[in-house]
């Protein structure tokens, strides 16, 4: 017998603020048969340079979420009916161990990948997307990297270490799990450590867009341009929060001012129809910093909601 489709909580019968806090109230569910898209939680932040916190983003992302309704009339798809989706939980993570929670979230998400599902990951601060693109990488080969942020991530190490929040793409180069030269970084802005940071990125083959640059493209050439750079790679979307403005969006670790706002973000998103996506994920949500409406958490679990509509949209 074939498993019934996962359907949400009915907000019109059971009240949004009832109930156990799933992502987008879908089931909470540890088996892949029959399943599209598996949402996980990746509850880690020791790989912070400042701020601490995203720890808790999976959980403020779940419950933000529970706003979040099937239909998406832009595109004219129903999400829900679309895909089968499941929250699949927490990975399991060691707090203070980058490198063993690299091998903890690596073998949670390989069950994942190999059944052929679509993961869709919430972050935990931006190192764990290395642990991602590995797995990702081992079934599809190196990725093409569509990453909106207000940092490159590419340098090359912290306090004499090489795993941080800042380190990421420079370490998934190396180690040859994406495609640089397909890859573009949208929305780099604020003060650098010197004149080279954001030339030492392109050095590597990374389209680097800064702030600026992209508002001036807009979305429709913005979605020309990553079409023609990713070809037909798979492509991993990774969104970390302070692509953002702090304005929107001020719960996230290292904030920086002149960012976008969360209407431009969901343009930006939107003018990817017709990328192939492999996987997703938005990170660096820490919710103590957020306002009293936790706006933070709610941008996020929208533009989760918009990645899943993307690969909604991709697979007709």
């Amino acid at each position: 017998m074939a498993p019934e489709h996962p359907r949400p909580l009915d907000a019109r019968i059971l009240p949004r603020f009832s109930g156990v806090r799933t992502f987008a109230r879908l089931p909470h569910a540890g088996g892949l048969d029959g399943v599209d898209v598996a949402v996980v939680g990746l509850p880690f932040d020791t790989a912070t340079t400042f701020r601490p916190g995203a720890r808790f983003g999976p959980e403020a992302i779940r419950s933000a979420s529970s706003l979040l309704r099937p239909y998406h009339p832009v595109w004219d798809v129903d999400v829900i009916e679309a895909l089968a989706i499941v929250d699949r939980g927490d990975a399991p993570v060691s707090p203070g161990d980058t490198v063993g929670t690299y091998r903890q979230v690596e073998d949670e998400l390989t069950q994942i990948v190999n059944a052929g599902v679509f993961p869709l990951c919430l972050g935990g601060d931006h190192s764990v997307t290395l642990a991602e693109l590995r797995v990702l990488a081992g079934r599809h080969g190196p990725l093409a990297v569509l990453q909106f942020d207000s940092h490159t991530d590419t340098w090359d190490e912290y306090f004499g270490q090489k795993y941080f929040h800042g380190t990421t793409f420079l370490r998934a180069v190396e180690e040859g799990v994406i495609d640089a030269s397909s890859s573009i970084q949208a929305g780099m802005r604020g003060t650098v450590y010197g004149p080279n940071d954001l030339q030492e990125a392109r050095g590597l083959g990374f389209t680097v867009l800064p702030a600026e640059e992209l508002r001036s493209l807009g979305p429709e050439r913005f979605g020309d341009l990553a079409r023609e750079r990713v070809g037909e790679r798979p492509v991993f979307v990774s969104f970390d929060v302070d692509f953002l403005d702090p304005a929107f969006a001020p719960g996230t670790g290292t904030p920086e001012i002149g960012g976008f706002s969360t209407a431009e973000a969901l343009a930006f998103l939107r003018a990817l129809r017709g990328v192939r996506l492999a996987g997703a994920d938005v990170v660096e949500v820490a919710p103590a910093y957020d306002g009293p409406g936790q706006q933070t958490a709610l941008a996020a679990a929208n533009v989760a909601w918009e990645l899943l509509a993307l690969y909604a949209v991709s697979r007709r």
